[in-house]
């Protein structure tokens, strides 16, 4: 793989998106102290600054032939969803994120339409164990599989993978939170930077587009682009 030097500058209406996000931004302002959002932002502005220096998956970039555990399910096979069609590969951080909680009922309403009507499949990926995985899935009601990254072993192959500065480590800790709540890990404070890929046959990489800030994410109309697809959209009650 080569080292990709990928502006956080998004293209594509994520508007809707980013908004959404900003209500999260202020809603901390308001809530937490002073401290708590300096470590929040200060991890962010880290990963900004060092995004690009080693080296990440690019299209043209073949991915690892392995299967994932679902969430209530057996297994999903990068091989097999690819195999006729494109497929659409969303990473996301875990269960209890905040901001995963917008990003994936946002791809839910915003992405997941069309996908489905072209039959083209859409797997959300976390390191999260599946049996803590299944909460978000139920709280967010998502139509499309949900798998685990046992091991972050996929997330690492791409060079995607984060970790958590002291502060964010500490901050995590004094809540009483371990790592392997997050990634099945012990004392491993890693995780993946959010990522949309879209993978062909042969699991051959044809659009990627990472995020190193986890406020920031791939507006759903970049992905159907990609696809040559036009947006559809649905809508569930608050």
């Amino acid at each position: 793989m080569s080292t990709a030097s990928i502006s956080t500058d998004r293209t594509g209406d994520d508007a809707p998106l980013r908004s959404r996000f900003q209500a999260l931004e202020d809603e901390r302002a308001r809530t937490w102290t002073a401290g708590a959002l300096a470590i929040n932002h200060n991890q962010r502005a880290l990963l900004v600054r060092e995004h690009g220096t080693t080296p990440h998956i690019r299209p043209g970039d073949i991915l690892p032939d392995i299967s994932l555990p679902a969430v209530g399910g057996s297994g999903v096979s990068l091989s097999q969803i690819s195999a006729k069609s494109p497929a659409v590969l969303i990473f996301f951080r875990f269960s209890g994120c905040p901001a995963c909680n917008i990003a994936l009922p946002y791809y839910r309403d915003t992405l997941w339409p069309a996908l489905s009507a072209a039959r083209i499949p859409l797997i959300a990926i976390s390191p999260q164990p599946p049996e803590l995985l299944s909460d978000i899935v139920t709280r967010q009601a998502l139509p499309f599989p949900v798998v685990s990254d046992t091991g972050l072993a996929l997330s690492r192959a791409l060079g995607i993978t984060y970790r958590f500065d002291e502060p964010s480590r500490q901050a995590a800790l004094s809540k009483g939170g371990n790592s392997a709540s997050l990634n099945g890990l012990d004392d491993t404070w890693e995780l993946p930077k959010p990522a949309v890929l879209i993978i062909g046959p042969g699991r051959v990489v044809r659009f990627a587009d990472i995020s190193p800030d986890w406020m920031d994410r791939t507006a759903s109309t970049t992905i159907l682009d990609a696809l040559g697809l036009k947006q559809e959209t649905t809508s569930h009650a608050a």
